[in-house]
């Protein structure tokens, strides 16, 4: 476990106040008006957020947060978490994970107030039935109404820091393309759900036609997309595979004309920009899950197994909701919406 603060509350009353919010990191990104809402409402008292090591840099821009990270896997990590949460005296607790775990965390701590998303015995404070069960964003909005504060608008709040701007901004220049039309593409996805991913041939045609057009390709990824960037990058393009932390490929989103990706992390990361983030869905339901402020830019082929929620395609369904989007399709898309047009 570790314990990382900095930029204490201005001023405190004495109370303590839990926020709990581990994971995936598109759930985190969206979570991140709520937790400004909460800070915001909690002005002067001392709020923690507990999540995962990987989300820790997300939250430098938030002045007045604590951060306590601790390792999800591991019984020695979870008891030491258990231990510390039992040592705190916290007044006041926002569970916006809502699992098994999380609520025997919000129970262990026997605050006064627990607000979490649905009916259980580690809460004092939930949503009525029926509020908050679409989009992840509405059930967080629907957590902080149950517990008496103002429902947070629906704008990712990611504050960047000024060494990643700086960072994206020296590599941008070291590779000629300092003022160039720049389109972000995640191609890859989460190991566990294989069947997110458009077509990798489709990917590559497409960057070829936005080459045509004038457009410079920066492929994103970390480790897990390092082999398939590097063929998609050999096409054309450049592979920015691991390059990025998880701020700076928000700083990079100000650089770029649009975004291309599948239902994944970089999706809601690169959203935070108000870049237009074209985004592919199939097996999942975009009406759920697709990145704050994002929904005209939802790219699907409507079919009858779709959203399926499946992490692999049956073969006998031939991935028809993500190959049924052709590369000329998600073209004149892009043409009708008038991002294929220089900039003035």
């Amino acid at each position: 476990m570790n314990v990382s603060t900095w930029t204490a509350p201005s001023a405190t009353t004495g109370r303590q106040i839990l926020i709990i919010k581990l994971g995936a990191l598109g759930d985190v990104v969206l979570a991140t008006p709520q937790i400004a809402r909460l800070l915001e409402a909690h002005a002067a008292d001392r709020v923690t957020l507990l999540t995962a090591p990987d989300f820790r840099e997300l939250f430098d821009g938030f002045h007045g947060l604590d951060v306590v990270t601790f390792k999800r896997k591991g019984l020695i990590s979870m008891l030491g978490l258990l231990r510390w949460l039992h040592g705190r005296q916290f007044n006041v607790v926002y569970d916006l994970q809502g699992s098994l775990r999380s609520r025997i965390m919000t129970l262990l701590t026997q605050a006064q107030l627990r607000a979490g998303p649905a009916p259980a015995l580690a809460y004092t404070h939930t949503p009525l039935p029926g509020n908050g069960q679409g989009h992840a964003f509405d059930r967080f909005n629907a957590v902080l109404l149950a517990a008496g504060i103002d429902a947070a608008p629906a704008l990712p709040c990611l504050p960047v820091n000024k060494a990643a701007v700086v960072q994206v901004e020296t590599w941008l220049r070291q590779h000629g393309l300092a003022g160039k039309r720049l389109v972000l593409i995640h191609a890859g996805a989460s190991g566990r759900w294989p069947s997110k991913c458009w077509p990798i041939k489709y990917f590559q045609e497409l960057a070829m036609a936005l080459e045509n057009r004038g457009l410079s390709i920066i492929w994103l990824g970390g480790e897990l997309e390092r082999d398939l960037n590097s063929r998609l990058a050999g096409a054309t393009g450049m592979d920015a595979s691991a390059v990025f932390s998880l701020a700076e490929l928000v700083a990079l989103g100000r650089h770029a004309a649009f975004a291309l990706s599948n239902d994944s992390g970089p999706m809601h990361l690169l959203s935070a920009t108000s870049l237009p983030v074209y985004a592919f869905f199939g097996p999942t339901d975009w009406q759920r899950s697709h990145a704050l402020g994002q929904a005209a830019h939802v790219l699907v082929n409507p079919v009858p197994c779709s959203p399926c929620h499946l992490p692999v395609c049956p073969p006998q369904r031939q991935h028809a909701c993500l190959h049924g989007i052709s590369p000329e399709t998600v073209l004149a898309r892009l043409e009708a919406d008038g991002r294929l047009q220089p900039e003035n």
